[in-house]
């Protein structure tokens, strides 16, 4: 069980713009704006405060409207990671201070694992990023490369995020092996499914902007990759918890919908 945090910020990055379900961060779950709920759910952490990073002002009155923080930041940012960097600014956080990014479109996201994701960076001082993971339960999703995968080493930091199914069991072609405690040295051993949740400190916030991209990251679309191509280490807390669904289809949205009792 993960200790109690430092005083931490969850920031919430909010984006009008969304191909697949246009003008996400409003759209009305139980009767919330989506990116309001995401905030209510991230205050029953032990955040000293939760901010929404905005690029609309009617993101900004939504969340005003319902007691939300929310900051107008540039709708000019290529990544959600300058988003943080510039809100870090607004807010004058210092170099050491811990920041939590919740992404708003996690309405289900559990405060616990907020918690547990700021507590890996008072824990690992040598980490600049933390994040979260937990096992994988079946085949579809170890060979999915919609789902990321993580692999960490002894100390339990990230040492390779990848789309790819790793480890991969070479003998074991297609099977679960990692359910089977004699196909493996490691009993109880199984696949991770990277979360994407992250804690930084304030001044890497700063500077991974800043840092060129890899081409692991340019090959797989993942941009923390890019911190490991530089040399920064990832903490990683894996958790038995599955997450709760994310809202990226208007199918998303029906379903967290009728999880949250919302009446149509």
């Amino acid at each position: 069980m993960a200790s109690a945090p430092a005083p931490f910020t969850v920031l919430i990055p909010s984006r009008m713009a969304s191909s697949r379900l246009p003008n996400k961060p409003l759209v009305d779950i139980a009767g919330l704006p989506m990116v309001v709920r995401v905030a209510k759910r991230a205050q029953e952490s032990a955040a000293q405060r939760v901010v929404v990073a905005a690029d609309d002002e009617r993101i900004v009155e939504a969340c005003k409207k319902h007691g939300v923080q929310a900051l107008m930041t540039s709708a000019n940012h290529p990544s959600g990671s300058d988003r943080l960097a510039e809100a870090c600014s607004l807010l004058q956080l210092g170099g050491d201070d811990i920041v939590v990014n919740v992404q708003g479109d996690e309405p289900l996201i559990a405060p616990a694992l907020i918690d547990a994701v700021a507590a890996l960076l008072s824990e690992r001082p040598e980490a600049s990023m933390g994040t979260v993971a937990h096992p994988i339960a079946d085949l579809e999703s170890l060979l999915s490369p919609n789902v990321v995968k993580v692999v960490l080493d002894a100390k339990g930091m990230a040492s390779y995020f990848s789309r790819a199914p790793i480890p991969w069991g070479r003998d074991f072609v297609n099977v679960t092996w990692w359910k089977n405690p004699g196909t493996t040295g490691t009993p109880g051993f199984a696949p991770l499914h990277h979360m994407g949740i992250y804690s930084y400190r304030a001044q890497f916030l700063h500077t991974f902007p800043t840092l060129s991209q890899a081409p692991t990251e340019q090959i797989e679309m993942l941009e923390q990759l890019r911190a490991l191509w530089h040399g920064h280490r990832i903490a990683v807390h894996v958790t038995r918890q599955i997450p709760g669904s994310g809202v990226d289809t208007p199918e998303d949205l029906v379903r967290v919908r009728q999880l949250l009792g919302a009446t149509m």
